[in-house]
C-alpha cells in the first residue's frame, strides 16, 4: 500500500469483518445488502462486543470504509449491495484476512481459539500453521497488522489483537478483575468489551450528529440563510 491505513473505528471494523466473513460463509448472498449487513453487525452469536446498530449507522461506516477502498459497491437487483475489497488493499493471502476477520468480530484469541472460530471460513492444519500467519502479519513491512499480547496471569497461551484499529488498549485482567501493575485487583478498571462498547456509543452519536449537520444545512439552503446565522 503506497499510504498508511487509516485508524478504524469500532463499527468500521464490524461491519468489514462481517462482509469478510459472510462471503466464505453465505457466499450465495454475497455480496450483502444494507439489510443483511446490518443483521451480520448485531449478530448476538460469535460477536465480541455484541452491538445494536441502526442502517443509517452501518452506512456511515460503509460510506467511510469506500473512502478507503476497502468496500465496494455494486447494483443490481432490487437494492445496493457491498463487498470487500481486504485483500487486495492491504495485500495479504487469503489466510491472513480469514485471521483478522475472526479478530475484528471477536476481539483477542489465542492461536487455538482462532484455528477453531476460522474453521467455517478457511481449515488451518494445525496451530502452527495460524501461528505462522499470524507472524507474518505482525511482521508485515508495509505495516504490522496484528500484535501478540502479554499473557494473562495463569494463561497458558498468548492471545493475539488486530491493529486496524491502532494499538489495542492492554488487557491483564484475570477471572476476578483487572489487575494492576501491583498486582492487586481494581474493581473500577473496564473490560475491553466495556471500552469497545463505550466507542460503539460514541461513534452513533457521532453519526447522529453529521446526520442533524446534514439535516440543518439542506434547511437552511432550502431557506437560503447562513448557516452561521
Amino acid at each position: 500500500m503506497s499510504t498508511p491505513l487509516p485508524i478504524l473505528s469500532l463499527l468500521e471494523t464490524r461491519v468489514l469483518g462481517v462482509l469478510a466473513e459472510k462471503q466464505r460463509t453465505v457466499p450465495d448472498s454475497y455480496p450483502l445488502t444494507l439489510n443483511s449487513l446490518v443483521s451480520g453487525c448485531n449478530q448476538k452469536t460469535s460477536r465480541n462486543p455484541v452491538l445494536e446498530l441502526t442502517e443509517s449507522q452501518v452506512q456511515a461506516a460503509i460510506d467511510s470504509l469506500k473512502g478507503y477502498s476497502l468496500v465496494a459497491e455494486t447494483s443490481g437487483g432490487r437494492a445496493f449491495r457491498y463487498e470487500h475489497n481486504t485483500d487486495r488493499v492491504l495485500r495479504i493471502p487469503s489466510q491472513s484476512v480469514i485471521l483478522l476477520t475472526v479478530l475484528m468480530l471477536r476481539g483477542p484469541q489465542t492461536a487455538g481459539e482462532l484455528r477453531i472460530a476460522c474453521d467455517r471460513m478457511h481449515n488451518f492444519a494445525d496451530i502452527s500453521s495460524v501461528e505462522g500467519f499470524l507472524e507474518e502479519l505482525a511482521e508485515r513491512p508495509a505495516g504490522a497488522l496484528v500484535v501478540k499480547l502479554a499473557r494473562l496471569p495463569g494463561a497458558r497461551e498468548s492471545r493475539w489483537a488486530h491493529l486496524l484499529s491502532g494499538a489495542p488498549a492492554e488487557e491483564i485482567a484475570g477471572p476476578g478483575g483487572a489487575s494492576s501493575s501491583d498486582g492487586s485487583y481494581a474493581a473500577h478498571d473496564v473490560s475491553l468489551g466495556e471500552v469497545a462498547a463505550l466507542k460503539a456509543n460514541v461513534a452513533r452519536l457521532e453519526a447522529e450528529l453529521a446526520t442533524l449537520k446534514a439535516l440543518v444545512g439542506r434547511v437552511c439552503s432550502e431557506l437560503g440563510i447562513s448557516e452561521a446565522g
